[in-house]
């Protein structure tokens, strides 16, 4: 019999891209992996509102929570960094590659859930039992 790794794989990347967005926040507002605390000027300023989405979404993604609203708008986020600061014909000219990178990857997971590691799914299979 053949196991499907699918669904494992999703959660995987699910759970791998939160952690390398929530990283940024943390370490514009904790100073945590890296102190960044001097880049975060106003709450009221776009790198602050992006801030606040990537601290709140990245916490819910990797608990997959509302896994396809949340990923569905930090693709959107993802997607006006990169036509913001990074646009290029080629992305690496203005390294625009990560932010590109997130916004079709967070929309993959828009579009496939969170995986089977999500407190999401674990509440929808509890209701339907």
């Amino acid at each position: 019999m053949e196991k499907d790794y699918k669904v494992y794989i999703v959660a995987l990347l699910r759970i791998m891209t939160a952690y390398s967005i929530l990283i940024h926040p943390m370490s514009k507002i904790f100073g945590v992996p890296v102190d960044m605390t001097n880049l975060l000027t106003s709450w009221a300023s776009l790198d602050g509102i992006a801030t606040a989405l990537e601290l709140v979404g990245g916490i819910l993604l990797i608990l997959g929570i509302a896994t396809r609203p949340t990923a569905f708008i930090l693709s959107g986020l993802m997607a006006a960094a990169y036509f913001i600061a990074h646009f290029s014909f080629f992305p690496v000219a203005k390294d625009g590659e990560a932010a590109m990178l997130y916004s079709f990857v967070l929309m993959f997971i828009t579009l496939f859930d969170g995986g089977v590691w999500s407190l999401g799914n674990r509440y929808k299979r509890n209701l339907s039992k």
